[in-house]
């Protein structure tokens, strides 16, 4: 009796367990390439948006948007992109990489000097052209969007010829937030919405959105999704007041504001 109990739980585990994986395999999954300052706030809006529709599973890839851009050109398999910048997000669309009817400019942001909250010497971008401060952590401007405008807003403060030599490249704005965070070098410049998640660091505001081309997050439905019904309702649950709200509570502005 004893044997015959313990073969009808394995087997109703066997049952419960393989019902689970059913149910994980009927759902259709969409990727998401999103630019790695969007990590937290989107995956608290995919998880409403996969609550709301639980035949749906967004898994997402983050980076820096110009290797998402080059993923994307070179066929990955991607549903979704969010770009941080609008030229790394323009080149795919001019190659109808992304769905014409489907693409909007979705989220502004802004940047922000950021050093470890015990340095009390750094209270301005003049302050890094000090000799003690050594090293300055940048996303690399050719492919990481925050990098590009961090250089523009320094080119701008005529700063940019006297820090070059100090300045570590990242792959992405979040390993800029890391070295800062970690003592790895003296100051970086990230996004406000990087900023806001970290209790480990000291803001100090760059004054000047003229300082750099406006940051702005497009989105759009890749053209060649093998989703495109599941893709545009996401796109259009990503566009409404919901995901918004979401979007704000992490210091994110809509674009059109």
């Amino acid at each position: 009796m004893k044997k015959l109990h313990i073969v009808l739980l394995t087997a109703l585990t066997l049952f419960i367990s393989g019902c689970a994986d059913d149910s994980e395999s009927n759902k259709t999954e969409l990727t998401v390439s999103a630019a790695a300052s969007l990590r937290e706030v989107m995956e608290e809006t995919g998880q409403l948006y996969m609550k709301q529709n639980p035949g749906i599973k967004i898994v997402y890839n983050f980076g820096g948007s110009g290797s998402l851009q080059q993923q994307i050109s070179q066929g990955a398999p991607v549903d979704l992109f969010i770009s941080a910048a609008e030229d790394k997000f323009d080149y795919l669309h001019s190659k109808n990489l992304i769905d014409q009817q489907h693409s909007v400019r979705l989220l502004r942001n802004e940047l922000v000097l950021i050093t470890q909250k015990d340095n009390k010497s750094i209270d301005s971008a003049e302050s890094l052209t000090m000799d003690s401060i050594e090293r300055i952590a940048l996303g690399t401007p050719e492919s990481v969007p925050a990098g590009m405008y961090a250089k523009q807003a320094l080119l701008s403060l005529q700063l940019w010829k006297d820090l070059e030599q100090k300045i570590i490249p990242t792959k992405d704005v979040r390993q800029v937030l890391s070295y800062v965070e970690t003592g790895n070098v003296d100051a970086g410049i990230v996004y406000k919405t990087d900023a806001m998640i970290s209790d480990k660091i000291r803001i100090i505001p760059l004054n000047g959105k003229e300082l750099h081309d406006p940051i702005v997050y497009p989105l759009g439905v890749v053209a060649r999704t093998e989703h495109p019904n599941e893709s545009i309702d996401f796109f259009n649950f990503l566009k409404g007041q919901e995901a918004l709200k979401i979007f704000k509570k992490f210091g994110f502005t809509a674009a059109l504001e």
